[in-house]
């Protein structure tokens, strides 16, 4: 009864609780890091309010195996303070900007000892909930092909042979067709000159037929008369006489 009391009596006198909202910390999933190499591992934050001055990014380490986490840097009242007793002394350097939401170390020089899962936590007071975010740390002597990688590889082999097969298949349409056109157009070009070549033996031949022979000229006739049909007679009577 009384909290309501106290909750309506600052309500009226226009006086509003500064309210706390959530603050959301993002940081890489996994990193993976040569022997003897340096890597920045990032930190930021998400939230609705301007970047406070009392920001502040911690840092701590669980090595793999490990159940216990371990301080290894904290960022507060534009301080970094890094852990001078641990495995990381001398090794951590603050490479972040506060003003811009980035709390991000680099660890130096590293060593398979140093494999493990580093947390990052943020507060921008008045925003100090959240839940703190996790990266895993993997020191390799040679970095590793990433399984997304080799997916991408396979992807693309796929995609590439399934194009080639498409190029393939065009192409011996393409080919098929052009034959089929060819043989069509020999056979066209085979029968008109077989055509050809009929029409040119029938010319031939009509030229070589002989000519009919013109008609024999009507014979002359001529009327003989008794007389002459006498004389005659009598002409061949005396020729054969002398004969004689």
């Amino acid at each position: 009864m009384l909290t309501f009391v106290a909750l309506a009596s600052l309500l009226l006198l226009g006086i509003v609780p500064e309210q706390t909202e959530a603050i959301s910390i993002y940081t890489g999933w996994e990193r993976h890091a040569l022997l003897g190499s340096d890597v920045r591992l990032s930190c930021s934050f998400f939230s609705w309010r301007g970047t406070s001055d009392d920001v502040t990014f911690s840092w701590t380490y669980r090595p793999d195996g490990s159940r216990d986490s371990i301080s290894i840097f904290h960022y507060t009242s534009g301080q970094a303070y890094v852990d001078n007793k641990g495995p990381f002394r001398d090794r951590v350097e603050f490479v972040g900007n506060p003003g811009k939401r980035d709390g991000s170390i680099l660890i130096k020089n590293l060593d398979y000892n140093d494999n493990g899962t580093f947390t990052c936590d943020a507060k921008n007071p008045p925003d100090i909930v959240g839940r703190p975010s996790s990266v895993r740390l993997l020191v390799f002597e040679t970095v590793p092909i990433q399984a997304g990688v080799i997916t991408g590889a396979i992807i693309g082999v796929v995609l590439g042979l399934l194009v080639l097969i498409v190029v393939i298949y065009y192409l011996m349409r393409f080919l098929v067709a052009r034959r089929v056109f060819s043989l069509s157009v020999s056979k066209h070009g085979k029968k008109k000159r077989e055509g050809t070549q009929a029409r040119q033996a029938s010319s031939l031949l009509s030229s070589r037929k002989p000519s009919p022979l013109p008609p024999p000229p009507p014979l002359l006739t001529r009327s003989i008369t008794p007389s002459q049909t006498t004389t005659h007679a009598t002409a061949r009577v005396l020729s054969h006489a002398g004969a004689k």
